[in-house]
């Protein structure tokens, strides 16, 4: 094992051990707080400091006991269910509009006003309308992901088209390439890259939104359960919940990023 493989493995978790004191720190401080070693008992199940005996949360995710009541696994199931749906729709929608953007200035200059207006319009001011709108929790939190991650997949795929050398655009005119043409064999071999670069970031801020969207809406979903729990006043598993996200959000931009290297022909060169 050579030194940099070492501090990969050693610094994190000397991190680790620093946040573990820093929230220690906060539990002693602020009363009910939970405490880490509470919160891994809550997390697996066994007895806490007080000796209350506890059954984990993620000691039985897959359990169902009704239509409201499942384990975390289901919770986290239904949050990506939505989260790939709002994705896949921002995809279809977002890549053809940035093709086009990139492609033609008249375009560019009719949409990026809009654009540069709704990107930063949080996703909690487009829920009550929405959820108006469809009368549906599904849907309404599928609509919010889409809108508001749709946005990074356009901006990276206009800038992916733009990249495309002038001399690659001169041959296709010299070769009288249909416009179909043009985008399949000479656009998209280069614009790949910044395509799933954008729907890298899209994918983050869609994981992102659904814990909002979910707290708001209620039903099964992660946030929703985030929220349930904050109104059972089970902080324990509000903490859970937090790390869970953050490792589930973690793995997909891991996967995601592994996409994305893939088809980059940048990398293999």
């Amino acid at each position: 094992m050579n030194k940099e493989t070492l501090k990969k493995i050693l610094l994190p978790f000397v991190v680790l051990v620093v946040l573990i004191q820093v929230w220690s720190g906060i539990a002693s401080i602020v009363e009910d707080f939970p405490t880490p070693s509470d919160t891994l008992v809550y997390a697996f199940g066994g007895e806490t400091a007080d000796g209350d005996e506890i059954e984990g949360v993620l000691s039985d995710p897959f359990y169902i006991e009704n239509q409201d009541d499942k384990g975390v696994f289901w919770q986290i199931l239904a949050s990506l269910e939505r989260v790939f749906a709002g994705f896949a729709l921002a995809v279809l929608v977002g890549v053809p509009v940035g093709l086009i953007i990139g492609m033609s200035k008249n375009f560019q200059y009719a949409l990026d006003p809009f654009i540069q207006i709704f990107k930063p319009v949080s996703p909690l001011a487009w829920l009550p309308l929405l959820l108006f709108v469809f009368q549906d929790i599904n849907t309404t939190a599928i609509s919010t992901i889409f809108i508001t991650s749709i946005w990074p997949i356009i901006i990276n795929t206009a800038l992916g088209v733009k990249s495309v050398n002038e001399d690659y655009l001169n041959v296709a005119k010299v070769l009288k390439f249909t416009a179909i043409e043009k985008v399949f064999k000479i656009i998209l071999p280069v614009a790949v890259p910044y395509i799933f670069t954008g729907m890298r970031l899209s994918l983050g801020i869609a994981w992102l939104v659904i814990v909002a969207a979910e707290m708001l809406t209620g039903g099964i979903g992660i946030g929703f359960w985030i929220w349930d729990e904050y109104n059972n006043l089970a902080y324990h598993n509000i903490i859970i919940g937090i790390i869970l996200v953050g490792l589930i959000g973690f793995i997909l931009d891991v996967a995601m990023g592994k996409v994305a290297d893939y088809f980059d022909y940048r990398k293999k060169m």
